[in-house]
């Protein structure tokens, strides 16, 4: 493996860290800085010639700084003449912008899909992607992780007759449908009504039976939590024994922290796609490591091995 090289930008280096040492081998060396004119600068410090190269990139705010040095990254790596560069992207910047549902209005996540091929990346790896059509905005390789069996994997200890698996809306229920299955868990669907002519959806009731029941709500991302909330509270009013929740991204920007620690909700459970920075670490929040899965991505691109069975929808052994 002495072709292959991991390197990371400022705010990923304690996954990349993680991922190398799941690789065996050593975090690539390099240093970034910003001049006194807010220029950024980096600088490879080793020679990457003819390499298997891969770039991780978190994304904690500043975001647009974050994207900016990664592409100043991969630009980087060109010049030196790395043979590959595949930019490693836990969570997609701007993945939520991924439609043009008002008038003039940008599609970032396209954007930024085509600023990484402009800089010189070869291949993407990213991981549960807000839609999975942003795959189709690159025009080059990529790979989308799944981070579902490791979150699952958190409940299955749970007895199967008071476990409930719950759909907050009506477009989150094929999604609930496919973790109740994995978990042999029955199914709830919270039922939301318009209130007259406005725009605010009121949680009604449950399609399903919750009272007494040990709940779980799943979700991709988790931002302000404001939906989240809604979520528990109606469970909670609806009789609920325990609230869970799980998802792949904690976001968890402005008021998600107060609203998790003022709500029902007995545990949160996320991943390490984006940084768990101290300000937002909570008794309430469990934090799963998927640095592991990306290191067996990246060693089955390095060796040119399919990825498809690190995430395909296949009963799970335990």
């Amino acid at each position: 493996m002495n072709n292959l090289k991991v390197f990371a930008c400022t705010t990923a280096e304690s996954f990349a860290q993680d991922v190398c040492k799941e690789l065996g081998i050593h975090l690539g060396e390099k240093e970034a800085f910003k001049f006194k004119n807010d220029n950024t600068f980096v600088k490879i410090l080793e020679t990457v010639r003819e390499d298997d190269v891969y770039v991780i990139q978190t994304t904690i705010p500043p975001v647009d700084e974050r994207i900016m040095e990664l592409l100043i990254t991969i630009d980087a790596l060109k010049r030196a003449s790395a043979k590959r560069i595949t930019v490693v992207l836990p969570y997609f910047p701007y993945s939520r912008s991924d439609k043009k549902d008002q008038p003039r209005i940008a599609i970032t996540a396209k954007l930024v899909a085509d600023i990484l091929v402009t800089a010189g990346a070869n291949r993407v790896l990213t991981c549960d992607l807000h839609n999975p059509a942003i795959q189709g905005f690159l025009s080059i390789p990529s790979d989308q992780l799944k981070a579902k069996d490791l979150l699952v994997k958190n409940f299955v200890d749970i007895p199967k007759e008071d476990l409930v698996v719950v759909a907050t809306d009506a477009g989150s229920s094929k999604k609930a449908y496919k973790y109740a299955k994995k978990l042999d868990a029955t199914i709830a669907l919270l039922d939301k009504r318009r209130d007259d002519n406005s725009d605010t959806a009121i949680a009604t009731h449950f399609i399903g039976d919750v009272k007494n029941k040990i709940c779980v709500i799943f979700d991709d991302e988790i931002d302000t939590a404001g939906s989240m909330m809604e979520a528990v509270k109606a469970l909670e009013e609806n009789g609920a024994k325990e609230i869970y929740a799980a998802c792949t991204h904690g976001i968890l920007s402005g008021p998600a922290i107060q609203r998790i620690e003022n709500s029902a909700l007995k545990e949160l459970i996320i991943t390490d796609t984006v940084p768990l920075t101290k300000e937002k670490q909570s008794k309430k929040i469990k934090v799963v490591s998927i640095a592991p899965l990306f290191a067996k991505a990246i060693m089955k691109i390095h060796l040119g091995q399919g990825v498809g069975e690190l995430f395909e929808d296949k009963k799970m052994e335990f």
